[in-house]
């Protein structure tokens, strides 16, 4: 499935987006122009607002503030990208340098206050409490995703629900921001925006869920990072925490070890005890149940061209690792 074709909808909204990004990325400061330009140019899905489009699209909205709102998720995202890679000590993104590999780490993380600042500007030009209100409890459930999984790192003892809890933080928030400020653009009913909230909660939990399969068995060449990152980052995700558990006590003290030491030595082993304990088809299911809950959110909503579109992306996903 094509994701380019999947999202033409969009695709003359999407040109405007870009613009809305490149100017409202401008600063008197050049460091600033140079970092942001340089991450925003990496490229990426621009899976969020895309999503802010498409809902806002499907909810019958016509106006230039779901344009603006887009955009606004993708400055919120970027800067979540440019601090994870300074507290992840990260050096590739999408096979290019990170920004705190090239400028350092202070450059890195004040240009993503920046970034953030500039989306909170962007929201007040909405002149709506609800779309404040939306991000602001965004943005806090982010930081506290980001330190509960810095708790996590190199913890062996971390239990699916407590990794589930991370991933709802960290990733389904921001997808559930995006459909719901999709929908409040729209002047959607309360119904409404609940359903694409839902739907774009349970589209996010199923992303991170693909994205913790690719990461023991993808090809680098094409997912943009090698095998095994997360396991050198000493992060204990959904695979690694089902074969712990469901596998032999050399294979659970294998990994165990390999969490803790956040080290590669034995990552052919790991990846041998990650498929002998089922543990990538049972992650792989996973998500595929919580894409068709995030479509069954949808069932309600009449056909259009852009809620074919939310569907085809939850269809997608699954076919990221098929």
């Amino acid at each position: 499935m094509d994701l380019k074709a999947l999202l033409a909808p969009i695709a003359d909204d999407m040109k405007r987006v870009d613009n809305t990004i490149r100017a409202r990325l401008s600063s008197e400061v050049a460091l600033i122009n140079d970092i942001g330009g340089y991450i925003i140019a990496a490229g990426g899905k621009r899976l969020r607002p895309a999503l802010v489009l498409m809902s806002g699209r499907a909810m019958g909205s016509k106006t230039d503030e779901t344009v603006l709102l887009a955009a606004t998720i993708e400055f919120i995202h970027t800067a979540t990208l440019l601090h994870d890679d300074v507290v992840d000590e990260s050096g590739l993104r999408r096979g290019r340098k990170t920004a705190n590999a090239v400028w350092g780490n202070a450059g890195a993380v004040l240009s993503g206050d920046f970034l953030y600042s500039r989306a909170f500007q962007m929201m007040v030009d909405s002149k709506r409490m609800e779309v404040m209100r939306v991000m602001a409890d965004t943005t806090n459930a982010i930081a506290e995703g980001e330190v509960l999984q810095l708790m996590n790192v190199g913890d062996p003892e971390v239990s699916e629900a407590r990794y589930m809890r991370v991933i709802e933080l960290k990733t389904a928030r921001l997808f559930e921001a995006a459909t719901k400020l999709g929908a409040i653009s729209a002047d959607a009913d309360e119904a409404g925006i609940a359903r694409m909230a839902e739907y774009g909660h349970k589209l996010g939990v199923a992303f991170q869920l693909v994205d913790d399969v690719l990461d023991y068995v993808a090809d680098s060449s094409l997912s943009g990072k090698n095998l095994g990152t997360d396991l050198a980052e000493g992060k204990p995700t959904l695979p690694l925490i089902h074969a712990m558990k469901n596998g032999t006590p050399e294979q659970a003290e294998l990994i165990r070890g390999a969490i803790v030491e956040g080290k590669l030595e034995n990552l052919a082993e790991v990846l041998k005890a990650v498929e002998a304990t089922g543990a990538i088809p049972y992650t792989r299911a996973l998500a595929e149940r919580y894409s068709r809950e995030a479509e069954n959110a949808l069932s309600d909503l009449p056909d259009s061209p852009h809620k074919n579109a939310l569907i085809s992306l939850a269809r997608y996903n699954n076919a990221r690792v098929s």
